[in-house]
């Protein structure tokens, strides 16, 4: 079982989170600290007590804005340790996702939090203990093909492939475009790349990936080219134009 350490400074929100975790079979304890210093304190006893000992932690669930050392600097510090805990974001803001996941994050749940919400979050964690990895990734796995799982204010939905009309690389993740929104997943573009090829998605810039069904124009202006997707224009690099004018030529 996973002893973990909660982390927020907002009293009522760190109670309510304690006594969520410590009612969650797969939870050895569960402990509060109100800020991120007493929660590296915590974490350097755990360390110095050893993985079996009995001050260990094995997950913190942090909050991110919080007074002086946030949860984000406090992710930082942690990844400089031998052996750190793993850590959950728990937050009510959802901009911090890339970043929370750069640093390694198991999971990223957003307030309030539901129960079946973090019981998703503790059982990736189980695994992620379990496969004693040095770098914790979790595996993504999809539904069915025409479909991809996208989570959003801690709610899963299952996006149909052929609503995406294009897809922005943005490091080792990559935001979907829809016509009602975006969203963000923790895929490379390039596994995109070659798991959509088939379903008329073409690559026309490092950053960009678009269905080929949705492009309403391709622009020529001055020796650059562009596609119109939607209302929003892209840029297509020259090393992708010819393959997309190809491309294009040959659409039913």
């Amino acid at each position: 079982m996973l002893r973990a350490l909660a982390v927020d400074d907002e009293r009522p929100t760190l109670e309510e989170l304690v006594y969520l975790l410590n009612a969650d079979p797969r939870i050895g304890t569960a402990e509060g600290a109100n800020d991120a210093t007493e929660a590296l304190r915590r974490i350097n006893r755990a360390l110095e007590s050893g993985p079996d000992g009995p001050d260990a932690i094995d997950v913190v669930f942090l909050d991110i804005q919080m007074p002086g050392l946030d949860g984000l600097d406090l992710a930082r510090l942690l990844t400089g340790f031998a052996r750190p805990p793993l850590v959950v974001f728990v937050t009510a803001h959802e901009d911090f996702a890339v970043q929370a996941f750069d640093l390694d994050a198991v999971d990223y749940v957003l307030k309030p939090v539901r129960r079946e919400r973090l019981a998703e979050a503790v059982r990736r964690a189980v695994e992620q203990r379990a496969a004693t990895l040095p770098s914790p990734r979790i595996p993504v796995h999809e539904p069915d093909p025409d479909h991809i799982t996208v989570e959003l204010g801690g709610v899963t939905r299952f996006v149909p492939v052929d609503d995406i009309t294009h897809v922005e690389a943005q490091g080792d993740y990559a935001r979907l475009h829809t016509d009602k929104g975006s969203h963000l997943v923790r895929i490379p573009l390039s596994t995109l790349e070659e798991r959509w090829r088939a379903r008329g998605f073409v690559r026309i810039h490092r950053r960009h990936l678009v269905a080929l069904r949705h492009i309403g124009e391709l622009r020529l202006d001055a020796g650059t080219v562009s596609v119109l997707v939607g209302t929003e224009e892209l840029q297509v690099s020259r090393r992708h134009a010819r393959e997309l004018r190809d491309l294009l030529m040959r659409r039913p």
